[in-house]
């Protein structure tokens, strides 16, 4: 919601112009709320499409209730680009904060899934497409401290919100953060900073590795 006013405001402002569709994925979760949401959209003036998903079905048909984040992911990206298709538009822009990009950094390092993150401007679908995330330098504080002056509808929460609180990476390291923030001092931006100085010879990529 707060990505919607901010590009709401960027479309009245822009030099350019630009059509805007807001959409939100209903995975058939009982605990969120969209009626919510499309009536504070309404208010807005916003043009917002509720995708209707059996994603919770398949979750419980695929067996992975345990993790259920990677399947619902893959799920509601591939919807989220058929109903782009379907509007002909070009570009995707998603709500990722800074914090997002540093956890994703820090799952890729502890996992060993290579030194990666959520990139701010990237092809997608063979290039027919780009995805933006045009609040990567904004902190999640920021946005949090910025919300409340908009009053925003309570949407709830995913039916696994609760067990991933307790138990999944993502929130472990979301929680973690203000932590080392108290040992590194500015930590979410010193590790933009860093994302944005990669060095390859000082690491162990054979690519880069000179002979």
């Amino acid at each position: 919601m707060m990505l919607m006013h901010v590009l709401d405001r960027l479309q009245k402002r822009a030099p350019i112009g630009f059509e805007l569709f807001a959409v939100t994925i209903d995975e058939g979760f009982e605990g969120i709320n969209h009626a919510a949401l499309a009536d504070y959209a309404k208010k807005q003036g916003w043009d917002l499409h509720i995708i209707e998903t059996p994603i919770a079905q398949l979750i419980e048909e695929k067996g992975t209730t345990a993790k259920p984040c990677g399947l619902c992911s893959r799920l509601r990206r591939g919807f989220i680009h058929g109903y782009a298709d379907e509007l002909g538009c070009n570009k995707l822009v998603l709500g990722h904060h800074r914090d997002d990009l540093c956890i994703s950094l820090l799952m890729g390092l502890f996992r060993g899934t290579g030194l990666k993150t959520m990139g701010p401007n990237v092809a997608a679908d063979q290039g027919t497409k780009r995805l933006i995330r045009p609040l990567c330098y904004a902190s999640k504080e920021l946005i949090e401290t910025c919300a409340v002056a908009f009053e925003f509808p309570v949407g709830g929460a995913c039916d696994y919100a609760q067990e991933l609180s307790n138990s999944g990476d993502r929130s472990y390291l979301e929680k973690l953060l203000p932590k080392l923030e108290k040992q590194f001092p500015n930590l979410g931006k010193n590790m933009l900073r860093s994302m944005a100085d990669v060095r390859p010879d000082y690491l162990l990529d054979r690519r880069h590795i000179s002979d």
